[in-house]
């Protein structure tokens, strides 16, 4: 998969942005870390999420990892396949392994994120401490 089109937080959320609304999900490295999921505790449609704020959180065999907002907005999608098949965040973090969808508020948060290459840098760091 081609992730040009991502950005990424130091939380190991991705995000892809197609016009206002913006899919939100974990990175490889993150549900690599996290092992086999088991559970997804997904947000509602409705929510407002704020920047920074735990918006959710995944159970996996060992431990329970909260999801943060990567940015601002209201909750307009939640992948409900997850409820059954949360084993898609292993098989698939970066397709059907999607958590929600935000309308974004303020696209002027995107720049702070990493692109796909700062990310990779990022990962380096973390992986020689």
């Amino acid at each position: 998969m081609d992730l040009k089109d991502f950005l990424f937080t130091k939380e190991h959320e991705w995000i892809k942005k197609e016009d206002d609304v913006a899919s939100i999900g974990i990175t490889e490295y993150a549900q690599k870390e996290l092992g086999d999921i088991v559970y997804v505790d997904l947000p509602s449609v409705g929510d407002t999420i704020t920047k920074g704020d735990a918006c959710s959180n995944i159970e996996s065999v060992k431990a329970v990892s909260d999801i943060y907002a990567p940015i601002t907005g209201e909750i307009i999608e939640i992948n409900e396949t997850l409820e059954d098949k949360p084993e898609l965040l292993n098989q698939d973090p970066y397709g059907e392994g999607w958590i929600f969808k935000v309308r974004i508020d303020d696209s002027d948060e995107l720049e702070e994120l990493m692109n796909h290459e700062e990310y990779e840098e990022y990962l380096k760091g973390i992986l020689e401490e």
